[in-house]
């Protein structure tokens, strides 16, 4: 009995600190073994022993996720979210340097009335923009300064309410959706309430069907409990 509840108190604190898993279990699309198999390694490592697998799925079974406390969170973040496509578009990765900082920041001041993104990191910068500005901007680099160039892409912008700044799991509910139809993510940037996903321009019309059919879902559970809430 000691092992059994052992084991259910690991597996649970491994399922609380992944929010893909406690997604999957929580909407019903995780497989229970392939949820065991993924995590027996770092649950045999945290008790310091083997654990008897049809033990472990029994255990995962039993888990409710903390994903599912958020529920009403995340529903009300999305019950009110609107969704954009922005297509032609183009991405430019550049080496971050003090002559590539200076050139982007001039070019945001620049084109402050068109669709442009940048964001940073320790080692690199990436601009996200209108494909007709893609000659022009290039231009304002040496070559040596670009990394990487991509055009024929589309922004897939989620605009949602204040609210999803303080609701864990809203952005994971987003890209999880879009993963379950295999495309690829080329970009994200989260800007303010605006979570903005950068794709081919192939995948477009499924990636925007699947983030409204995710949002009609919500909307749907939000009117079925307000019906059942007004009745009792």
């Amino acid at each position: 009995m000691v092992n059994a509840v052992s084991i259910s108190k690991v597996v649970k604190g491994v399922i609380d600190n992944d929010l893909s898993l406690q997604d999957a279990l929580s909407r019903k699309y995780g497989n229970y073994t392939a949820i065991a198999r993924i995590i027996k390694p770092k649950v045999e490592k945290d008790l310091g022993r083997k654990v008897n697998f049809e033990s472990l799925v029994t255990s995962v079974k039993r888990v409710k996720p903390r994903f599912q406390e958020n529920a009403g969170g995340i529903e009300g973040v999305l019950t009110r979210s609107v969704v954009n496509v922005r297509t032609d578009v183009a991405k430019l990765n550049l080496e971050k340097s003090k002559r590539s900082l200076e050139a982007a920041r001039n070019i945001m001041a620049s084109y402050q009335e068109e669709f442009l993104q940048i964001s940073e990191s320790n080692s690199a910068i990436t601009m996200i923009f209108d494909q007709k500005l893609l000659e022009e901007i290039h231009k304002k680099f040496n070559d040596d300064d670009v990394l990487d160039e991509q055009s024929d892409l589309a922004a897939i912008i989620v605009h949602s309410p204040t609210e999803i700044v303080r609701t864990p799991g809203v952005v994971l509910s987003i890209y999880a959706k879009i993963a379950e139809n295999h495309v690829n993510i080329e970009d994200t940037v989260s800007c303010f309430t605006d979570t903005i996903i950068v794709i081919r321009m192939d995948d477009v019309a499924r990636t925007f069907s699947t983030l409204t059919d995710l949002i009609s879902e919500y909307r749907a559970k939000s009117k079925k409990r307000q019906r059942g809430v007004i009745q009792k």
